[in-house]
């Protein structure tokens, strides 16, 4: 911000000390920190304060985005084909695949039934 090196602080400094004096240097330099404290707060509520419009502007956008969405419903087939029954109707018949011929199929083996334990005596 300011491009001040060491020895114009230095020169401030002095200039300070012979205008003000010794005896009223530490009211002054207090005087100018409290300035810099305030200038830095009200720097910092003014960032804070944008930074909410931001947000604020972002979740307006937001807002509207998704209005716009229920209104459009893009999902609206995915919803109507949810709704459709998953079972086909019983007077439809169903083609049935048969394996060609030379191919014996083999039927699925059945899971082995629990033996009936005796009770212990």
């Amino acid at each position: 911000m300011f491009d001040l090196s060491w020895s114009h602080i230095l020169l401030v400094l002095i200039v300070a000390l012979v205008v003000v004096g010794p005896k009223d240097l530490p009211k002054l330099m207090r005087t100018a920190g409290q300035w810099t404290a305030k200038a830095r707060a009200m720097a910092d509520q003014f960032r804070k304060s944008f930074d909410e419009m931001a947000r604020q502007s972002e979740l307006e956008e937001l807002r509207a985005e998704i209005e716009s969405l229920r209104h459009e419903r893009p999902l609206a087939e995915i919803d109507q084909a949810l709704q459709q029954p998953v079972m086909l109707p019983t007077a439809v018949p169903v083609a049935v695949e048969t394996p060609p011929p030379g191919i014996v199929e083999h039927p699925a083996p059945e899971p082995p039934q629990p033996v009936p334990s005796e009770p212990m005596r």
